[in-house]
């Protein structure tokens, strides 16, 4: 019996969040965002995946790791730990994933919701397909009298819906990868926490120097800690260089297991880093 076809990508939709999203993929063009009617199936075969089936921990999400489990292999030349590869499969998804909240927050002031079954993920085209129908946003914003918009009365209130709108699209997300990860609540909120801010601090880089600047004082009062689910702060700090410069820095809540790989390769901001290396890695060449 000859296989069927995939399911072709319904043509997309406009919403109050495509200009957000148009303009990420302009400074990422890795990565690119279909909006679909509620209507419209999510797409299926040629990679993609559906957030639920990677919440649901079965066949889907084995495929989705397998993915890491063989990058491991190829660049390392042996096998990793099926902790390891399900937290490097966990990082590639969620990573993504938040910028669907983020982006439209930090351009627009608006915040979609988007639960895990209305998210499907195409990972070796950096793509993903949601389908919505609500979003938060400001009294003052002209898309406040159109269909879906749920209105907040201030800046507060709508950071409060970021943090609501991916906990509730990641927490299903989490209890999926979390067995595989041997690891439970805390920690897991702890990558959470991570995606959330280096997701949008990267993009905002990309954005200019003065949305770099803009994205860590934002970030700064979206996880101020203390606001749970997510663990910790945003974590910004400064450092002082060998010549007395300040390096900005940032303390991560998790540690991405990479140095099980390569020991002597840890990033600026892992837990396991201690200052001087630190601050190493933050003035050289390569950093810069």
């Amino acid at each position: 019996m000859p296989l069927s076809a995939p399911a072709p990508v319904p043509p997309p939709r406009t919403s109050p969040m495509t200009t957000a999203y148009a303009r990420l993929t302009e400074v990422l063009p890795v990565m690119s965002v279909t909006e679909l009617s509620l209507a419209d199936p999510l797409p299926e075969g040629e990679g993609w995946v559906g957030a639920a089936g990677l919440a649901a921990g079965g066949a889907e999400l084995d495929a989705f790791l397998a993915w890491d489990e063989d990058q491991i292999l190829r660049d390392h030349g042996r096998k990793g730990r099926p902790d390891v590869a399900a937290t490097f499969g966990l990082h590639r998804y969620s990573w993504y994933a938040c910028l669907l909240f983020t982006v439209p927050w930090f351009l627009e002031r608006r915040v979609p919701r988007f639960p895990a079954e209305h998210v499907a993920f195409q990972r070796e085209r950096s793509r993903l397909a949601v389908r919505g129908e609500t979003f938060s946003c400001l009294p003052s914003d002209p898309a406040a009298t159109t269909p879906g918009a749920r209105v907040v009365p201030d800046e507060e209130a709508l950071r409060a819906e970021v943090r609501a709108a991916f906990a509730e699209h990641i927490e299903p997300v989490l209890g999926g990868f979390g067995p595989r990860m041997r690891r439970r609540g805390r920690a897991l909120w702890g990558m959470a926490t991570d995606e959330i801010v280096e997701g949008i601090w990267y993009v905002a880089e990309l954005l200019g120097p003065d949305e770099r600047e803009r994205c860590r004082r934002e970030l700064e009062l979206l996880l101020p800690g203390a606001t749970r689910p997510y663990v910790g702060a945003a974590g910004f700090r400064e450092l002082t260089g060998p010549g007395g410069e300040p390096l900005s820095t940032r303390d991560r809540a998790s540690c991405c297991m990479y140095y099980t790989l390569d020991p002597e390769d840890t990033c600026a901001t892992c837990p396991r880093t201690c200052e001087a290396e630190r601050i190493a890695k933050l003035t050289t060449p390569a950093a810069a």
